[in-house]
């Protein structure tokens, strides 16, 4: 079989159209992922892309931490228009419902779901809504795009969340009697074998350590624009200021709803408490950085690259 030609092989290829998006590129849209798993894919993204849907929501580094990083906590919200309707706000509901109907007619909404529709904040205003007008306790399910309709913080007041974490998921069964708890103990307890130990630091906002097995760590939702935050800590790094406790390290970040999330590796054994006063003292640090609007030195700018190149965007 006669060989293909290569000169006539590349005469063949279409030329580069100007200002197209290599799939390796970061998509125009500003999601961070790249162009080939974002627009670029097959089908194309979601209808709908919000960057940064919780913004405006009261704690919106703590739901994003409950969304992606924290496996069992809650938070009650006070709604708008229903101040009396008790609203639990859970990081996960049996069988990553949207939400539910208590027979006690509490409503509870699940964070982390299966379905994606490009805005979830939006799709959990309307397993809200949907919620709000069901006749009868059971699940709430989302199965189609909510189209026009309020969003999560459209419904609810600007009060400031206070976050449980909790060491399993028990908080399912905290209101059903004792033989529904019965039916309920084999798959409680397969759901409980997956949770890591967490804990929620009090001294800052939106940092938790965690415990997974063979390393500790500490991941820390904040709320500055991704420029301006890869500055501060670009300034911090190049500093030697980056390191919470004796041996600790920072690894790189997590991108998630338009937001990042610092990661430190932890010596195995710290735990959270001994991480109280060195974040609150790295959170000043932070802040004064924050305020420098001087130009980043060489071994600024050098820093900055090496944690540009170690982030992973979750969503």
């Amino acid at each position: 079989m006669a060989k293909k030609s290569r000169t006539k092989a590349r005469d063949q290829q279409t030329e580069p159209v100007e200002g197209a998006v290599g799939p390796r590129q970061p998509c125009p849209c500003g999601s961070g992922k790249r162009y080939k798993a974002c627009h670029g894919a097959a089908g194309g993204a979601p209808d709908v892309f919000v960057a940064r849907p919780f913004e405006g929501m009261p704690s919106e580094c703590d739901v994003v931490a409950l969304r992606e990083l924290v496996p069992a906590a809650t938070a009650m919200l006070t709604l708008a228009d229903h101040p009396d309707q008790v609203v639990k706000l859970c990081s996960m509901l049996p069988m990553a419902a949207p939400a539910m109907v208590r027979d006690s007619g509490e409503i509870w909404l699940g964070l982390q779901v299966q379905h994606n529709f490009g805005d979830p904040a939006r799709d959990l205003g309307a397993v809200l809504t949907a919620a709000l007008a069901a006749s009868e306790p059971g699940i709430v399910g989302l199965t189609t795009p909510p189209g026009e309709g309020p969003r999560l913080q459209d419904l609810i007041t600007d009060e400031s969340l206070t976050i449980t974490v909790h060491d399993g998921f028990d908080y399912w069964i905290s209101d059903v009697d004792a033989d529904e708890r019965a039916d309920m103990a084999a798959a409680l307890e397969q759901a409980n074998d997956s949770v890591t130990p967490t804990a929620k630091l009090t001294s800052v906002e939106a940092a938790y350590w965690t415990n997974v097995g063979p390393k500790e760590h500490l991941r820390w939702v904040m709320p500055e624009p991704e420029d301006q935050l890869l500055d501060a800590l670009a300034r911090l790094h190049a500093a030697g200021k980056d390191e919470l406790v004796a041996g600790s390290r920072f690894v790189g970040m997590f991108r998630a709803h338009g937001l990042l999330a610092p990661v430190w590796d932890l010596p195995v054994g710290t735990g959270p408490e001994p991480l109280e006063e060195p974040a609150e003292r790295f959170a000043a640090d932070l802040a004064a950085a924050l305020a420098d609007t001087s130009d980043l030195t060489p071994e600024q700018r050098a820093a900055r690259s090496g944690l540009a190149n170690r982030q992973v965007t979750i969503r």
